[in-house]
């Protein structure tokens, strides 16, 4: 039997070994006289405890001073029971709020369990949810897919069944005129060959100008591609589609304002439209294409370019040739030419940059400097060369110095730097 505070009872029952202790309070129990009784020393059964061994931190009897304790320092209990009890009371005290803090948290954890429980349901709620809108969008375009699957098969049987009538009754003419043809021949007598010659001729030249195909109208190309993209269905992104449209190179096209002039050392490039058979844009990439760009004059002096899929049938391809002149440019689909291909890229040399002044006059520009020229031609009067505010040979607008174009984003018409022309020394110092 052990005497136990409250805080020591509850972790008595906590612990496993000793949960299933009985555990009563003193106050209840029918022999309370057992608290008072004075507690005797383990080692001198017959005397009390009423001495406190500092050293050793326990009860002692008067037996244990005189014996083992007896270099010890010892007093009675009475005297150190409140130093002790005062630094145990400290110690409960902190114990306490780590208990209450305990039984916080705890408190705390049971409330996020049943929390994580209850966010739990609701999530798995949203993925039934999500799964069954999702099951009813992929059943939805399944249905459409079935339903253009079969408005495709129903267009191409009747496209069939129409040709299959035209050639049809074309036979059955053709059949007809000649048999009677042979039998006017080998039956009819000279004059009645003579007298129907008119009418079976201009029959059977009728029939042979009528304009067949010699091949079914359509063809059986009918494609489904799992991983197409087909837009959303009820909200939810589907894939699959049907592919009935083949490429033909011979209808695919060429555009781009920069199709065949380029400049050296600049990014230029065009695009290329992908077309089926019935001469309709492809809604789809994947093609297999090929760009080759050639120098005609400089056989080891080809370009590289990038070709970039678009993903809708239109394919970017870019260049930047470091060499001027005349390019042969190859565009091939499936092994093919596209249509326009090939043809020749021009590439002029590198912009030429202004090297001087976009101004009104070269008084502003120069600061009034007598020597300082202008491209325009343009003069002042006292000595000055430049052009002025609506002197004569001045443009009427703002100009380049270097060169006397009116346009600022312009190429300079002036040569190279070690050109020495007339042109080029016409310049306003530019500030």
């Amino acid at each position: 039997g052990l005497r136990l505070c409250r805080f020591c009872c509850r972790a008595h029952r906590r612990q496993k070994k000793t949960a299933s202790h009985a555990v009563t309070e003193l106050e209840n129990t029918k022999d309370c006289s057992q608290a008072g009784k004075p507690l005797l020393c383990p080692s001198h059964p017959t005397e009390e405890l009423q001495l406190f061994c500092e050293q050793c931190d326990q009860p002692v009897c008067r037996d244990c001073v005189l014996g083992r304790h007896r270099q010890h320092p010892c007093d009675f209990a009475a005297n150190v029971i409140h130093r002790h009890g005062d630094a145990l009371r400290e110690l409960l005290q902190s114990s306490q709020q780590h208990l209450d803090t305990l039984e916080d948290v705890l408190s705390q954890v049971e409330e996020m369990g049943g929390a994580v429980r209850s966010r739990a349901e609701a999530v798995a709620a949203e993925i039934c949810l999500f799964a069954r809108g999702y099951v009813k969008a992929i059943e939805e375009h399944r249905d459409r897919l079935l339903k253009q699957l079969e408005d495709l098969k129903v267009q191409k049987e009747n496209l069939l069944h129409l040709q299959k009538a035209q050639l049809q009754q074309l036979l059955l003419d053709m059949r007809t005129g000649v048999e009677f043809t042979e039998h006017l021949l080998m039956s009819g007598s000279d004059v009645e060959i003579l007298v129907s010659k008119g009418v079976v001729s201009s029959r059977l030249t009728q029939l042979n100008s009528v304009a067949y195909s010699t091949h079914p109208s359509v063809d059986d190309r009918i494609h489904f591609s799992p991983h197409e993209r087909a837009g959303q269905c009820c909200g939810y992104e589907v894939f699959g589609a049907i592919l009935n449209k083949v490429v033909d190179p011979a209808r695919c096209t060429l555009h781009g304002e920069d199709l065949h002039s380029a400049r050296q050392n600049q990014l230029s490039g065009f695009t290329l439209l992908c077309r089926d058979t019935a001469g309709e844009r492809l809604g789809r990439g994947g093609e297999a294409v090929r760009v080759t760009i050639t120098h005609k004059d400089k056989r080891d002096c080809a370009v590289k370019p990038t070709v970039c899929d678009n993903g809708d049938g239109t394919y970017c391809i870019s260049y930047s040739p470091e060499e001027p002149g005349l390019y042969a440019v190859c565009v091939c689909v499936k092994g093919q030419h596209v249509q326009g291909s090939p043809f020749t890229l021009m590439v002029k040399p590198k912009f030429r940059e202004h090297q001087g002044v976009f101004h009104c006059c070269t008084f502003c520009s120069s600061g009034g400097q007598k020597a300082a020229r202008c491209a325009c031609g343009g003069t002042m009067p006292g000595g000055y060369q430049g052009c002025g505010h609506g002197h004569k040979g001045h443009p009427g607008c703002h100009h380049w110095s270097c060169c006397g174009q009116v346009k600022e984003s312009s190429e300079c018409l002036c040569g190279p730097p070690s050109d020495v022309s007339q042109r080029s020394l016409l310049r306003t110092v530019a500030l």
